[in-house]
């Protein structure tokens, strides 16, 4: 982790001191994560944030024979639901499917009326997010963005973990001394628990719990109880807010922060890309042996890369949230179609390379790790356009492919001749378009969770105001530069 600081203190281009107007700031295009309203009138903010509790259970032989006997009993309801919804068209619909196999689950796997409900709710939900990928793939196939067919709903969805969804007050229920009652096939079992103190203190101090799921750890033959609760996080208001921020990721650097001081942070991927090579390297070799024994370790090991990449998020997720800041980070959604690259025969073994590392990190995990964390110390993480993030100089404003030579990691303006780390350039741009989010906040009043800017005259208007954006008082947003690097001022 490297620490970086110099340069004065960035400015939101001619937008002027102060806060700006409600005209002066389009509509810009957002994903906030937590929706916040504040009332100049009137304080309409109860921030609550959704946290999962992980309580590991102790249950005797009995106990976990009951817990073995209702966990695959759920599992084989779902792939009976799961196959009833694919003969009835491929169905999301939750209140068809429940009246096509609600006697059927009663009464071949014995499950209570709840987890009966539970089933097809489960199943339904697949199916409207494979629809979803159907037609995103659609799209994207018109767009010419891809050949490939999107072939998840060919065949029937197979579930294959022993997970129980549970409802809190009907399916289980905490009772005194650390201990939980969790219905079965065969009636209510009480078993004694145990967790995070931090977590035990909140379901003692009687938290908002909602639904949990039961969830079989293979490894080491544990059954936990995952246990949703809804806490009140810190009260946000635009004028609490005293930092702002931009986070850009990456492969090489998985993270780099950069806040309006200058401070910036950089999160290097090296360790983290070369524990994951290794991975790669064990699960090909892995999958060429084939064998049954081959096939449990490939089971095993992918466990612990997931483990691993979600405990680095994590570790990087709590650095950057601090308290009584806006976040600001990339809206990557459709990145991998946007950013298209050679692959197969025709890409080079350097090409190749860079696909393999961009498809073992997940950025969404950690963008969500980043929200429900700064969410807890009283910040709030925001989405802004990631366009022209890495080619748009902050000092003159000037936009080109031609600033990244040979698309490397060093930054050179070819019309005012700057020079800066790319992914640095990158974090500062995406805070420099978080200033303006909190501008637009101060200004309106609501923080909104997805403006509509649908349409290309919308899109130029926000990339024109982006444009206007400078990280120091040294140049003027309608300063003219000739290549050559020389300023000429605009009539």
């Amino acid at each position: 982790m490297r620490s970086y600081t110099h340069e004065p203190i960035p400015t939101a281009g001619r937008i002027g001191e102060g806060y700006a107007t409600s005209e002066q700031i389009p509509c810009l295009h957002l994903a906030i994560f937590v929706f916040t309203r504040y009332n100049k009138y009137q304080h309409l903010v109860k921030n609550m944030q959704v946290i999962t509790a992980k309580l590991k259970l102790n249950p005797t032989a009995e106990q976990k024979e009951a817990l073995r006997e209702v966990s695959l009993a759920y599992r084989d309801a779902l792939n009976y639901a799961s196959q009833v919804a694919f003969d009835l068209n491929k169905t999301s619909s939750g209140n068809k499917l429940q009246k096509a196999v609600y006697n059927e689950l009663r009464a071949r796997f014995g499950l209570g009326a709840q987890m009966a409900c539970n089933v097809p709710r489960q199943v339904s939900a697949t199916y409207k997010s494979l629809w979803t990928k159907v037609k995103q793939n659609v799209t994207a196939i018109k767009a010419g963005h891809t050949k490939k067919l999107y072939k998840g709903l060919d065949k029937a969805p197979k579930y294959v973990s022993r997970t129980v969804t549970l409802n809190y007050q009907r399916d289980y229920s905490f009772k005194t001394e650390q201990r939980v009652s969790i219905n079965t096939l065969n009636g209510r079992v009480v078993v004694p628990y145990e967790g995070y103190n931090k977590h035990l203190q909140l379901i003692a101090n009687c938290a908002k719990i909602g639904a949990a799921k039961i969830v079989y750890q293979r490894s080491s033959k544990t059954y936990y109880l995952m246990v949703s609760l809804e806490i009140e996080a810190p009260t946000i208001e635009p004028t609490t807010i005293t930092r702002i921020s931009g986070v850009d990721v990456g492969q090489r650097y998985l993270a780099v922060e950069v806040d309006l001081q200058n401070k910036a942070k950089f999160y290097s991927g090296k360790a983290a890309r070369h524990k994951a090579d290794r991975y790669h390297k064990a699960r090909k070799t892995l999958q060429r042996k084939g064998t049954r024994s081959a096939k449990r370790r490939l089971i095993a090991l992918s466990g612990r890369e997931r483990r691993f990449i979600a405990d680095t998020n994590h570790q990087i997720a709590k650095q950057i949230a601090k308290p009584n800041s806006l976040i600001g980070l990339e809206d990557l959604t459709g990145i991998r179609d946007r950013t298209k690259s050679k692959s197969g025969k025709r890409a080079s073994k350097k090409q190749r390379k860079a696909n393999q590392n961009k498809a073992k990190w997940s950025f969404a995990e950690l963008h969500g790790y980043i929200d429900y964390k700064a969410n807890l110390v009283g910040s709030l993480a925001t989405k802004v356009r990631a366009h022209y993030t890495s080619q748009s100089c902050v000092r003159c404003g000037h936009t080109s492919k031609a600033n990244r030579p040979n698309k490397g990691l060093l930054f050179r303006c070819e019309c005012c001749g700057f020079e800066l780390h790319a992914d640095l350039l990158g974090s500062r741009n995406i805070a420099l378009r978080t200033l303006l989010v909190r501008q637009d906040w101060m200004s309106t009043g609501i923080l909104s969770l997805s403006p509509n800017v649908s349409g290309n005259e919308a899109k130029a208007e926000i990339l024109s105001r982006f444009s206007e954006l400078r990280w120091s008082l040294d140049t003027s947003p309608h300063c003219i530069c000739e290549p050559s690097g020389e300023q000429i001022s605009g009539g």
